[in-house]
């Protein structure tokens, strides 16, 4: 029997209240539900900047996952913050630094919503703070239920992407206010809204696996969806 592999899943935070006094840690079942169902094993990556180490040593890929946040501005250069603009600055060192790691060691990498913006980020990309003060005439991509499809995305042919889905249109559900603005130079885009906001990232380079989608795959809502975690296992095993 072949081993499974071991999928790290980065963890949302909240420092100050809630269901707990207590600072806690919090995941989705479904985003640990479609790694099982593809064949591994979920590990939960608590933000110790002191076991990056350890955990990139242990972990097959790497799952980024979305949330209740947004990257520091001054990150990518801004000299603003907009007004909507949530920080959680523990998780967000924590998640550059595994996910450097991560590409150091060439080990499998899959960004969802906000994990999407921290690969953009952390390999030299920007981006919008607030999507409705920078584009023209945007779709909503603030869907406040992001079980049910909210829109489309365009794949160009001949990406990593489009390999994966085998198709050039996909029904997507979103939820965020924020995009990707500068491409990292390493990466490109492969898939846009129809509004022009990038909807999927991926290395350049095709012999390593690191792929950035905005929308919630974990959700199942199209086809295309869990044949993007299949991929990501795959590269993983």
């Amino acid at each position: 029997m072949f081993k499974k592999p071991v999928i790290g899943i980065s963890l949302d935070a909240e420092y100050n209240g809630g269901y707990s006094l207590m600072p806690w840690y919090a995941l989705r079942q479904n985003y640990s539900d479609v790694v099982v169902q593809a064949g591994g094993l979920p590990l939960p990556l608590g933000h110790y900047l002191d076991l990056v180490d350890d955990y990139a040593a242990a972990i097959d890929g790497l799952l980024l996952t979305g949330g209740d946040f947004d990257i520091d501005p001054r990150l990518f250069g801004a000299d603003n913050i907009h007004e909507t603009v949530k920080l959680k600055p523990e998780r967000t060192r924590f998640e550059f630094a595994i996910a450097k790691k991560m590409i150091e060691q060439k080990k499998p990498i899959l960004g969802i919503c906000g994990g999407m913006q921290v690969l953009n980020v952390v390999l030299g990309g920007s981006l919008i703070q607030h999507i409705p003060l920078e584009v023209e005439n945007p779709i909503e991509h603030q869907q406040p239920n992001p079980s049910q499809r909210a829109h489309d995305v365009m794949i160009e042919e001949g990406t990593l992407l489009h390999q994966i889905a085998g198709v050039t249109l996909a029904p997507v559900n979103t939820g965020h206010h924020q995009a990707v603005k500068k491409v990292a130079p390493v990466m490109k885009a492969s898939a846009w809204a129809k509004d022009g906001i990038v909807e999927c990232i991926e290395l350049i380079d095709k012999s390593h696996f690191v792929l950035g989608v905005q929308w919630h795959p974990e959700y199942k809502v199209s086809p295309t969806d869990m044949k993007i975690i299949d991929a990501f296992l795959k590269a993983a095993r």
